[in-house]
């Protein structure tokens, strides 16, 4: 039997944009302001994994995107997770800019698990 990757605990924040706020706004604010800010705090580099921010692009063969943007954060575990969320620097300073450029009353929340089937 070969060897398993090791499971990953995923959040998937699906964001949509704040009223007044331009698509073009928006993936700016999220890709050149927000994630450096997040990338910028200490816990980030020590509990996150990966962390990635993603935006709808035209696809004719698909539905119209039901969000504005797609935040991935990764953690080793729980552990993790909660120390990061709960440290002083993301509660302060990233926390507070989310709702600068984020409805908040529409985040889709999900929380996975990833095995990998097809390496």
């Amino acid at each position: 039997m070969g060897e398993r990757e090791p499971e990953v605990l995923k959040l998937a924040f699906m964001i949509n944009r704040v009223e007044g706020l331009s698509f073009e706004e928006f993936v700016d604010h999220h890709r050149n302001r927000h994630a450096p800010l997040f990338t910028s705090i200490p816990e980030a580099r020590r509990y996150v994994r990966r962390y990635t921010v993603s935006h709808p692009v035209r696809a004719d063969a698909y539905p119209a995107p039901a969000y504005d943007g797609l935040t991935e954060i990764w953690f080793e575990n729980w552990e993790d997770h909660d120390a990061f969320f709960a440290s002083a620097n993301y509660r302060e300073r990233v926390n507070p800019d989310e709702a600068t450029f984020i409805d908040m009353a529409s985040v889709g929340v999900m929380v996975t698990e990833e095995r990998v089937v097809l390496p």
